[in-house]
């Protein structure tokens, strides 16, 4: 009988079975297979044509109706040689991307292969590419972050580096990398950020643009918060060190260097008047949808926006006609820093049918339509009463607030009830005693409305104001100063929010892009109207209100042959005018807003009129102008309104000792002792339609006043949101009436 295998004859038969001499032979062959696949691979990917976004696209921009509005797309790109690029700034560019340039055969292994590992395990994009295989990637592939593209990439990059030059790979990947700003180019960007050749960039400079490279949307100076601010200072030092570090900069010459601040942007050449406003704003939202800047700028790319072109030059009419034709920007420094911009919305679809961004996309790049720099004042009123509806919320000695509850508009009164101390001056310090609500909104009384977001709670008006569309609240604290309209707000968003108080509390999300199409997809809207966001009684509270402000208010001048509802809006220092209104069809937002030309707030005090230019102005003469021509004369649609019914009943005015009576905008023929009409409208009936100056102005007419006298300066109080006055004439046909303040 044999023995029995003990354990070291087992181990044994397995070294046998797994000797090294074995591993190492098996690793050797599958080395050896792996380099003989790679060289199948190499001799079988060819060194393809330039790819599309080489050769790139226009992009056609339609009105809603099908009529094109724009044609962009010629490449903002000259290629220049780089004998023309100074030494330094070529350096720039290889110390930032890839410092063994001039050493190595094209290719990154260790890097390629990170990347690559790192788009197959879903962690998203990776850099690691030489500048060889970024060239590649921008003339001969595409942008897809794929395996078999990095691995295609790898291998053109070897046959390019062994048959090109290193200098004729790096002037390719220096003039087909992109800029942002829509700069192709070393000599596009030198171009759009500093407005020289980029054979007079300074080291500097080419060490920004390089770092630009990096994310160019992002580290754009002009635009960047500050937190892209910091990250792209950081990426300039980094390239200059490394420059440093690789002998190309001497270190006291580093020492010298301040970070080379660009130029605002300017647009392309035909992007003239409203069509750069309506592409760059049709393009921002495009990528606000996740569709990249890149991709939209490769072209190929068929927007249709719901711009109505009628409505457009309606808009831009109004401008013109009861703003710009006033003006002389020119000869005038004063007149040269207003700005005007404006939005107009459907509420029933959200669709953006209107916008105005400036005078002229070529003379004024930044929008005044989407702008978010400037204060939307008193037009925040409406949404700290339609939070108190909402929340159902009461004043400090417990009565429901409505629009007839009574408030004391005495001017610098001290809230009661915040820890936060604040006792705003009415405009002109003018102080009314006990009011309704419906006459606070009308006269636009500080006082009454500072207390009404304490009785509410400034957090609740906050989170009221966001759920209606207001934009990031992280600038407005939550304190009763806000009711007075102190955080930032474009146009766009202020359309959008009365949008939605006029759609009954339904979110509208204004909308420019109605489609966007592709050859290889398409990209629509989304829905535009959203859920209910506050209750239908709030909303149509909020609109009833607004419709005493048109009617009997400091925004008469937007009266016409239609309902309205709207607010006036004057911030502080007078540096924006505003009127925001709506009719059931149609809703728009007018911004006037002091800027001088170095792009710094300045009031508009004597700029456009004597004293403060009030939302109750021009503003809201060019609104309603615009609405009279965009409804076609007028309309006959009324609101549907549903709130508790109730009307507002002024006090007796013999109560109020708060010295002398001044003239308002409101009517009354009530003796003393006696109350005046209810200030508001029933709920499913327009303004008043009559001749009666005292109730409603007539339509807005283009025919000169004859024989009308100048009024006396002493019926227009210095400040003020009601109609102001009007040196240069204003052809209304409207007779002048008394200001209402703010």
């Amino acid at each position: 009988m044999g023995r029995p295998e003990t354990g070291k004859a087992r181990k044994s038969g397995i070294r046998r079975l797994f000797s090294w001499k074995k591993l190492l032979g098996t690793l050797l062959v599958c080395c050896l297979l792996g380099m003989g696949a790679l060289y199948v691979v190499y001799l079988l990917v060819p060194v393809p044509t330039a790819n599309a976004e080489a050769t790139m696209q226009s992009n056609i921009y339609k009105y809603s109706n099908g009529k094109i509005l724009a044609r962009t797309g010629e490449i903002n790109r000259e290629i220049v040689d780089l004998d023309k690029i100074p030494e330094q700034v070529q350096q720039a560019f290889v110390a930032a991307e890839n410092k063994t340039f001039y050493k190595d055969n094209g290719v990154d292994i260790k890097g390629t292969t990170r990347a690559a590992w790192s788009t197959i395990t879903g962690k998203g994009k990776q850099g690691g590419s030489t500048i060889t295989q970024q060239y590649v990637k921008n003339y001969y592939l595409s942008q897809d972050q794929t395996a078999t593209r990095k691995l295609k990439e790898m291998v053109i990059a070897l046959k390019v580096d062994q048959n090109m030059g290193k200098s004729e790979i790096l002037a390719g990947y220096m003039n087909t990398s992109y800029y942002g700003r829509s700069a192709y180019g070393i000599q596009a960007a030198a171009r759009s950020y500093y407005g020289v050749d980029a054979s007079r960039l300074t080291t500097a400079q080419g060490a920004y643009l390089a770092a630009l490279l990096q994310a160019p949307n992002q580290y754009d100076w002009t635009s960047a918060n500050a937190t892209g601010r910091k990250l792209v200072e950081q990426r300039w030092n980094y390239v200059l060190d490394n420059m440093v570090e690789q002998n190309w900069l001497s270190s006291s010459e580093r020492a010298g260097m301040k970070f080379p601040a660009p130029q605002k942007p300017k647009p392309l050449p035909g992007m003239e008047g409203q069509t750069g406003y309506l592409v760059e704003a049709a393009n921002q939202e495009l990528m606000r949808r996740g569709v990249s800047e890149e991709d939209i700028k490769a072209g190929g790319w068929t927007f249709t926006l719901n711009i109505d072109e009628k409505k457009q030059k309606a808009l831009v009419k109004a401008v013109d006609r009861k703003l710009e034709s006033r003006l002389d920007r020119k000869g005038n420094e004063k007149h040269a820093v207003v700005q005007a911009g404006a939005t107009s919305v459907d509420p029933k679809t959200g669709a953006v049918v209107a916008m105005y961004g400036g005078v002229g996309a070529t003379e004024h790049w930044i929008s005044n339509a989407t702008r978010r720099d400037y204060q939307p004042a008193s037009t925040f009123k409406p949404i700290v009463l339609a939070s108190a509806i909402e929340n159902h919320s009461k004043t400090q000695d417990g009565r429901h607030i409505g629009l007839g509850t009574i408030y004391d508009g005495t001017s610098k009164r001290p809230v009661v009830g915040s820890d936060i101390p604040f006792d705003p001056e009415n405009e002109g310090n003018r102080s009314y005693g006990p009011v309704t609500v419906q006459k606070a909104t009308n006269s636009s009384i500080n006082s009454v409305y500072a207390q009404m977001i304490v009785d509410v709670g400034p957090a609740k008006v906050k989170k009221t104001a966001l759920a209606l569309g207001m934009k990031d609240g992280r600038d407005f604290p939550e304190a009763p100063a806000i009711s007075l309209g102190v955080m930032n707000a474009s146009t766009l968003d202020m359309a959008g929010v009365y949008a939605t108080l006029g759609n009954h509390g339904k979110r509208v999300t204004p909308t420019l892009v109605k489609s966007a199409a592709h050859r290889d997809r398409t990209v629509r809207a989304a829905d535009a109207i959203g859920d209910q966001v506050i209750t239908r009684e709030a909303a149509d509270t909020a609109t009833k209100a607004m419709t005493g402000v048109v009617r009997s208010g400091s925004g008469t001048l937007a009266a016409g042959d239609y309902a309205a509802a709207g607010k006036t809006g004057t911030s502080e220092n007078n540096r924006s005018a505003w009127f925001v209104g709506y009719t059931p069809e149609l809703v728009t937002a007018v911004g006037l807003f002091g800027e001088d030309p170095k792009g710094n707030q300045v009031t508009l005090t004597n700029t456009i009129n004597r004293g403060r230019a009030n939302g109750g102005g021009k503003p809201a003469q060019i609104w309603g102008d615009y609405t009279t021509r965009a409804l076609n004369g007028g309309s006959d649609a009324r609101f549907d309104l549903e709130t508790d019914g109730t009307d507002a009943v002024e006090p007796d005015p013999s109560a109020t000792t708060e010295g002398p009576e001044e003239p308002t905008d409101e009517p009354t023929t009530a003796s003393p002792g006696t109350t005046t009409p209810p200030a508001t409208e029933p709920a499913t009936t327009p303004p008043t339609r009559t001749s009666d100056p005292a109730t409603t102005p007539p339509t807005p007419t283009d025919e000169p006043t004859t024989g009308e006298p100048s009024p006396p300066p002493s019926v227009e109080p210095p400040d003020g949101d009601g109609p102001g006055p009007d040196p240069g004439g204003d052809t209304t046909g409207r007779p002048v009436r008394p200001t209402a303040p703010r």
